[in-house]
This record gives C-alpha cells, sequence and structure tokens, in this order.
C-alpha cells in the first residue's frame, strides 16, 4: 500500500504557561465588560438649584461679602454659607512710605532693556520712630549697598534709555518707536559701533532709523531741532548704522509727512486727502525732484490750499513745516506750472466737499 505523504493536520499542544496567560487575559477582559456594561453614566442633575430656605425665590439673589467671607441671599439677608474664599486681586502696598499711594502688589513693570531693572536697593529715608532706622543709618547704608552691588554700567545705562525716552516724549512718538530706539542704541552700545561719538548723536540716530523703520514721517530737520545736533554728524552716524545692521529701510517720501502737518494746521480731511493725492501726482510724474521732503510737503498744502480756496498762510504753513516761505513759494510755482495734471483730482475734491475751484491759481 501506497503511504501519503502530506503529514496529518495535528495541532501542537501549548505550553501550561501559555494557557494560563490565556486564561487570565480572557477573564481580565470579561470583568472589564462586566463592570462597563453595570456602571452607570454619570450626569449631573439639572434639577438641583440653590434656594434660600427662607424666602424660597426661584430666581435668587445671592451676594458674596468678600470682607466677612459669607455668602448671603439678596432678597432676605438668610446667611447661607460662610468661610468663602475671596478670588480677586489683592491690591495692597507694602510700601512704608504712607505718601506713595500706589495701591499695586506687584510693582512696576520692569523693563528688559534695562539690566538694573530687577536689582536690589534700600532707602535712604529713615523714619523718627523705633520701629525702623534713623534717616542717618539709612543713608550710610545705602550708600554701602550703592558701592558694593550696583554696577555703574548698568546705572548709566538706565539714564540713557530715560533720556532717549524723555526725547522721544517731547517729539509725540509712540512707544513702539521708543523701545526700537532703546534697542538699536543698546545693541550699539554693546558693540561699540559709534565709540567715541556724542551720546546725542547716538540718540539722534537711533530715533531716525527707528521711525523709518516704523514707518512713521520724521526728517532730519525735525529731529535736529529738538537733538541740537550737526546734520553732518548725524547723517555719518545714521549711515554706520545702517550698513553694520544691514536695515533694508524705504526712502521717505512727502506724503509721509502731509498728513501729521495737515493736521497740525487743522486742514479738514478732505483737503488732507486731497493733498495727499497730489503728493502721490507728483513722485509719478518726477516733479520737485532734488527737493527735501518737508519742502515738497509744504509746497503741496500751498497749492492744494489755494487751488481749493481753503483759508491757510503761508506763514502757518512755514512755521509747521520748519521751511522758508521763499523756498515753499518756489516749489509752488513749479508745481502750478503743471497744474492741468490734477484738475481731476481738485473737480473729485470740488463735487465730494462742495468746494470752489480756483481756475487761476494765482498765488
Amino acid at each position: 500500500m501506497m503511504m501519503s505523504s502530506s503529514s496529518p493536520n495535528i495541532p501542537f499542544p501549548k505550553r501550561p504557561q501559555q494557557q494560563q496567560q490565556q486564561q487570565q487575559s480572557s477573564s481580565h477582559q470579561n470583568n472589564l465588560n462586566n463592570e462597563v456594561i453595570s456602571t452607570p453614566i454619570f450626569r449631573p442633575d439639572l434639577n438641583i438649584r440653590l434656594i434660600c430656605p427662607d424666602c424660597k425665590n426661584p430666581n435668587p439673589k445671592l451676594i458674596e461679602e468678600f470682607a466677612n467671607g459669607d455668602m448671603v441671599c439678596g432678597e432676605c439677608g438668610l446667611v447661607l454659607d460662610d468661610k468663602i474664599i475671596d478670588t480677586r486681586s489683592e491690591w495692597r502696598t507694602f510700601n512704608n512710605d504712607e505718601r506713595n499711594n500706589d495701591p499695586s502688589r506687584i510693582g512696576a513693570v520692569s523693563d528688559p532693556l534695562d539690566p538694573s531693572a530687577l536689582d536690589t536697593s534700600i532707602s535712604w529715608q529713615g523714619n523718627t520712630n523705633n520701629e525702623f532706622p534713623s534717616s542717618s543709618s539709612s543713608l550710610s547704608l545705602s550708600r554701602t549697598h550703592f558701592k558694593a552691588t550696583i554696577n555703574k554700567s548698568n546705572v548709566s545705562l538706565r539714564y540713557v534709555l530715560q533720556e532717549i525716552e524723555s526725547i522721544c516724549h517731547s517729539m509725540d512718538l509712540s512707544t513702539e518707536i521708543i523701545e526700537t530706539t532703546k534697542q538699536l542704541y543698546r545693541r550699539s552700545n554693546e558693540e561699540k559701533i559709534l565709540r567715541g561719538k556724542d551720546k546725542v548723536v547716538i540718540y539722534a540716530a537711533c530715533i531716525y532709523i527707528a521711525c523709518r523703520i516704523m514707518k512713521v514721517g520724521r526728517s532730519l530737520k525735525e529731529i535736529i531741532a529738538v537733538t541740537r545736533v550737526s546734520k553732518g554728524h548725524l547723517s555719518r552716524a545714521i549711515k554706520i548704522l545702517v550698513s553694520t545692521f544691514d536695515l533694508n529701510l524705504e526712502q521717505m517720501t512727502s506724503e509721509d509727512l502731509m498728513a501729521r502737518f495737515c493736521n497740525r494746521l487743522a486742514i479738514s480731511p478732505e483737503v488732507t486727502g486731497t493733498s495727499i493725492k497730489v503728493s502721490q501726482r507728483i513722485e509719478q510724474l518726477g516733479l520737485l525732484a532734488g527737493r527735501t521732503q518737508n519742502t515738497v510737503a509744504a509746497a503741496v498744502i500751498l497749492f492744494v490750499t489755494t487751488m481749493l480756496k481753503y483759508p491757510i498762510s503761508i506763514d502757518n504753513i512755514s512755521n509747521v513745516s520748519g521751511m522758508a516761505t521763499s523756498s515753499i513759494k518756489g516749489a509752488c510755482r513749479m508745481i502750478e506750472v503743471e497744474k492741468d495734471e490734477f484738475q481731476d483730482l481738485f473737480l473729485a475734491a470740488a463735487i465730494t466737499g462742495n468746494m470752489n475751484v480756483n481756475s487761476d491759481g494765482d498765488l
């Protein structure tokens, strides 16, 4: 007889340890299934409401008296709960000087650019009672602590940052420009970029670059009028900072100065909008090439107000822009030669603002 060569299908017996683990896992899974089925799903009981047991108002008015730590019903005055926790801010002061009424418990905001903002200082003012030391001992202790711990370079940097902030405030600059100016000065001071230069020149250069970065119109003449520095020193400092930090600054146009000059002259929004459009058209046509932006802005304001018969004196324009009246008149005459290029703008301004256009345009 021929026997089959195929092997019989006989299952191999499992090891006892494997069988025991399989039984334990199956029983554990069954227990978990039973627990899931038997455990009820937790849901909040929406029928529970907080009602005063005295007045039994369905819409109770509960008042939290943090001073006493009680929760009181606003209808009948019954105390419903006591020893409640006050979650409000703890506005108090830890200063012993009663003349300072600052109710802040966290102190002033520290300046990240000032390395001495988190330094500890000892007050030199003392009290006459026995609880605190006298003024003479406090003064000597304050001097000793200052000499031992305070870094003089950090103190001088703090004074410089305060001076920069005061200059920027005098020019009505925003907080973003002030912070950018401080960063520029600190970087230039740490890397010794403008070593040997006058500090005021560095202030002025950092302010001008910060204004250009934030796209705020401030001319060199305005910064020179505030800081009292020479134009040559300021221009060289600006070039050094721009080349060192590889800054890509956009060219300032008369449009950047137009809105601020019109605002100072109290010109209406319609005339201001027309002046901005005329300034853009002049830049497209290439008129007044080589003139300063202050001169172009002042000449455009004089030209537009004359064409729209808006009463503005040339002396006021000269005071606001800082340019001479002769320069403003000369630039305005150059614009008047090409006044046909701006007729559509003046007609639109006359229609929208109900203004009369001066067809002669004589100054």
